[in-house]
């Protein structure tokens, strides 16, 4: 949330340059409140787990925040009851007349998958296209950030030699980025993908700003100008267990072959409990993209929303 200080306090300077959130007594008495409306595009295959996940985190704000859920209707999910998708997702023709304060796609385990090749992807790239016109901010996670990187900016998503997976240190690489506000020098970060975006694709696009990178797991966080679009290549709002239960999996599978997650079991040993090291810079994260891109940014009467994501 915001500090409130006198329109001329000298300090106002200072804590502008420093990207704390300050508002004037000026803005502070005719400012209207009201709930930001998030839309949270679920295709992750564990979506009670993941809507649990980015609830956590987006709850952990002062701000007040009326989360919508929304499936595919091109893709059926098979691991999650259809009477919870009907009690509580709607799907994109019953919320595409709306406009929203900001919207987060997530991840989806098809990344070996050419994009044009997956079911749900001619709704999705319709999505994406109306997330330009009736959203502040959209927050796109793991294969959701590559694909929305590809279809927006023509940025191909390259095969890597093996599965990444675990937690990985990171360090901001733009001068003083509002996203990472607050950040350590080094933080820590889950991956688990198979596919990846390379930096000279993307320096390539003079719209793209690289914030943030791991020199074990690439590129972490892109944003547009004014954070109209945010891309996150890993997975920050992961629980504890969340990368045990996909190794579980993957030893299933794949027997010996399946790679352990890295710098995340107590010694290596996955016979022992994952040590935690990214909680507080998830929440951060999320905090930050709350307060800046969403409220911030976002127009108090919400049919206002443009092409710009603005009023």
């Amino acid at each position: 949330m915001p500090i409130k200080i006198p329109n001329e306090l000298p300090a106002a300077a200072t804590l502008l340059s420093e990207n704390i959130f300050v508002i004037n007594e000026t803005r502070a008495t005719t400012q209207d409140i009201r709930p930001l409306r998030i839309l949270l595009l679920n295709l992750m295959p564990t979506k009670i787990a993941t809507e649990t996940q980015l609830s956590r985190l987006l709850g952990n704000t002062p701000l007040q925040v009326e989360l919508e859920l929304l499936t595919t209707s091109s893709h059926q999910p098979k691991n999650t009851p259809q009477e919870h998708m009907l009690a509580f997702y709607k799907t994109f023709d019953q919320v595409c007349d709306q406009n929203f304060d900001g919207m987060i796609i997530t991840g989806a385990p098809v990344e070996n998958m050419p994009f044009e090749d997956v079911d749900y992807w001619a709704e999705l790239c319709n999505i994406m296209e109306w997330s330009k016109t009736h959203v502040t901010s959209t927050f796109h996670i793991c294969w959701g950030a590559q694909a929305a990187l590809y279809y927006h900016f023509g940025v191909a998503k390259h095969p890597l030699p093996a599965k990444l997976t675990g937690i990985f240190p990171h360090q901001v690489c733009h001068s003083n980025p509002i996203l990472f506000r607050g950040f350590d020098d080094v933080f820590q970060a889950p991956h688990s993908r198979y596919t990846t975006v390379l930096r000279e694709d993307l320096e390539k696009v003079a719209e793209l700003k690289i914030l943030a990178d791991s020199a074990e797991a690439g590129v972490y966080a892109v944003m547009t100008e004014g954070g109209r679009q945010v891309f996150i290549t890993g997975h920050p709002e992961y629980d504890e267990d969340t990368l045990a239960g996909e190794y579980t999996r993957d030893v299933a599978a794949q027997g010996a072959n399946a790679n352990m997650p890295t710098n995340y079991f107590q010694n290596n040993d996955p016979s022992l409990s994952p040590i935690v090291t990214w909680r507080g810079s998830a929440n951060l994260l999320y905090s930050n993209w709350l307060n800046y891109f969403v409220y911030q940014s976002t127009p108090y009467d919400i049919q206002a929303i443009n092409n710009k994501g603005r009023a």
